[in-house]
């Protein structure tokens, strides 16, 4: 099993990263949540990763916190979630606005992610409500309460906005790679790349 690798990255397209580690490089998937952590590209980064073993494939996902990669092997125990889903539902939002979702059994939130829908949000807010305190470092804050992290830029808060509008993350971070972000706002990049994606 590999659980951390410390390298170089080569090559980053959300949701994929090509890491280089002493020569080797390794292909990952990774949630919105840990690009927005990442150094750029030529830089070196930790990842905590987790090792899919399917009949066809050896998958390989990373995380920028250990809290992350513990919430997302939670995730793929959960009936109907998938590796797929459980990414998405880490690129929509951070480990403790999920547990604060799961603690206040707030269904409307969840099913504002992508390929959750009322029936899975129900069943995630069932099972996890009491493997929350198993993930070590996870905030348990009362819900309305932000979790502390750095303010999002502008691109960021872009990319989030439209992953709650149903697109895929690799498909939001597609659509405002594709404008000039320079000097707007969050609001002027959606209305930008939406113009675009309908035209």
């Amino acid at each position: 099993m590999i659980g951390l690798l410390r390298g170089t990255i080569l090559d980053k397209r959300p949701p994929h990263l090509l890491l280089e580690v002493q020569g080797v490089g390794y292909e990952l998937e990774a949630p919105l949540t840990t690009f927005y952590d990442l150094p750029a590209t030529g830089g070196v980064v930790t990842l905590y990763t987790h090792l899919a073993v399917r009949e066809d494939a050896h998958l390989l996902y990373g995380f920028a916190k250990v809290t992350d990669r513990d919430l997302f092997r939670h995730l793929l125990r959960v009936n109907g979630v998938g590796a797929r889903l459980a990414l998405t539902i880490l690129s929509g939002m951070d480990a403790g606005a999920f547990a604060r979702c799961i603690q206040a059994g707030d269904t409307a939130t969840l099913v504002r992610l992508p390929g959750v829908g009322r029936k899975t949000a129900e069943r995630l807010i069932v099972e996890m409500r009491d493997r929350l305190d198993a993930i070590a470092g996870i905030t348990l804050s009362s819900p309305g309460v932000a979790a502390a992290r750095p303010p999002a830029t502008p691109l960021e808060d872009a990319v989030t906005a439209l992953i709650g509008l149903g697109y895929k993350p690799q498909e939001a971070s597609r659509m405002v790679r594709a404008i000039d972000t320079a000097e707007l706002s969050s609001e002027e990049i959606i209305r930008t790349a939406l113009q675009a994606s309908v035209q």
